[in-house]
């Protein structure tokens, strides 16, 4: 197998079944990883169809190999109901000592994580490491790019890390089987819905399965409520999904039985694009406009004098808005006065979501023509209401932590850094001087 300077991988052994070949692995991440010193066993399933030449779609698979995958993928490639497409068997990461008696777990600290950690790591170590590997036999392995030629799987811990990872990179993986998934309190998985609910839709499919049974330890929740929770909350922002509910105990029977299924529905618009739906949320939905995104512009950015940075004033001048002290997800408001520039009256008032129970990054913000407060964070960029409450989450683009402005025009909202972004959206800007109409109390 190829090897790069920076990723540590040794095969140890190869398997050829009747139409695919499997390819153990061990993959240690270096100390500048983002698990390092992990090592993690994994498999590469490469289907007999795979030529080496054309490249092929993906699967990863969580906890190795479930549900008799290379079986199922191997009959479903065949009769057509699949794309020829290479997998990724991985293990959760371990620590071992010098005498390697294993001293750290890293399953759950993975897995259960809701920030965007896993997925960075999948797309910067994992799949490289993939991609630089040659089978036994001479194949190279390439790999189609889009979130739509790639899907992952998982059960329980796994189920909970495959969401996340495709909702935080749909980029990366569009197609999504989560069985029995925990998204319950462990590390923030009982939020995720929240999340979901605030969010535009993003390009996604996704099945999820449980049961009724299914309650794995009671002191972190009901994982089937957990589960049929997020689930109105996927349907409410118009993601297309297939449920499984049944009176299943915790594990992996049930999705073994309906496996074939779920991935023949899965693939089966294979070859067009996974277009997001439209959302209930009736704050967001009037602002989105259909098949607009952010784009790159060669628009001048505004003086430096200009940049207002992590500081917004209302239209009228009547209290400003900054951030709380460092490692908080609050946003303080003050009131002014016009006549002696005194700020007073200050209080936690905006708050904002973050992933994982982390303190939320906050950028550059303003306020619209309705007096919503507009905010850049690692979670998204967040529309508060007057009332100081979360109402609708964008995604933003890649360069979100180095954006140094924000500003509200009539139909569009510009973002300045070290490239300037815009996007079009049924907005109004504010007017210097005067006061959007109240929103009540709420």
């Amino acid at each position: 197998m190829k090897l790069t300077a920076t990723i540590l991988c040794a095969v140890t052994s190869m398997c050829v079944m009747a139409n695919h070949v499997m390819v153990d692995g061990v993959y240690r991440s270096p100390q500048h990883g983002l698990y390092p010193g992990t090592e993690r066993a994994f498999q590469v399933y490469v289907p007999e169809q795979y030529d080496g030449h054309t490249a092929a779609c993906l699967y990863v698979g969580l906890d190795g190999v479930l549900c008799n995958a290379p079986a199922v993928m191997d009959s479903l490639i065949a009769e057509g109901k699949m794309p020829v497409t290479i997998g990724i068997f991985l293990q959760p990461g371990v620590i071992k000592d010098e005498k390697q008696t294993i001293v750290r777990y890293n399953r759950s600290n993975e897995f259960d994580a809701t920030d965007d950690r896993f997925a960075r790591f999948l797309a910067q170590e994992i799949i490289p490491a993939v991609m630089a590997m040659t089978t036994p036999d001479g194949r190279h392995i390439i790999l189609k790019d889009k979130g739509e030629n790639h899907m992952i799987f998982g059960l329980s811990s796994g189920g909970i890390a495959a969401f996340v990872a495709a909702w935080h990179r749909p980029d990366l993986f569009g197609r999504v089987f989560s069985g029995v998934g925990t998204f319950v309190a462990m590390r923030g998985g009982n939020d995720l819905q929240a999340i979901v609910r605030k969010h535009e839709p993003k390009p996604l499919k996704i099945c999820l399965q449980d049961g009724t049974n299914d309650v794995w330890n009671a002191i972190f929740g009901h994982w089937y409520e957990g589960n049929r929770m997020l689930a109105t909350a996927l349907d409410f922002t118009g993601h297309e999904t297939k449920y499984d509910w049944s009176d299943c105990y915790h594990g992996v029977k049930r999705a073994s039985e309906i496996f074939a299924d779920v991935m023949t529905w899965m693939w089966s618009d294979w070859g067009k694009p996974i277009v997001p739906g439209i959302t209930q949320n009736n704050f967001l939905a009037p602002r989105l406009i259909a098949d607009e995104d952010w784009v790159k512009t060669g628009q001048t950015r505004p003086s430096q004098d200009s940049t207002g940075s992590c500081k917004a004033i209302y239209p009228d001048s009547s209290f400003v808005v900054i951030p709380d002290l460092p490692a908080s997800n609050w946003l303080m408001q003050g009131i002014n006065n016009p006549t002696t520039g005194e700020v007073t009256c200050w209080q936690r008032f905006y708050w904002l979501h973050s992933y994982d129970n982390s303190p939320v990054y906050t950028g550059p913000m303003a306020f619209d023509g309705d007096g919503n407060l507009w905010v850049v964070t690692s979670a998204g960029l967040q529309v508060c209401d007057q009332n100081g409450r979360v109402r609708g989450i964008l995604m933003l683009p890649e360069e979100a932590q180095r954006f140094w402005k924000l500003q509200i025009f009539d139909d569009k909202v510009v973002l300045y850094g070290p490239n300037t972004y815009e996007r079009r959206m049924n907005i109004a800007a504010p007017i210097p001087g005067q006061r959007p109409a109240s929103q009540g109390q709420g």
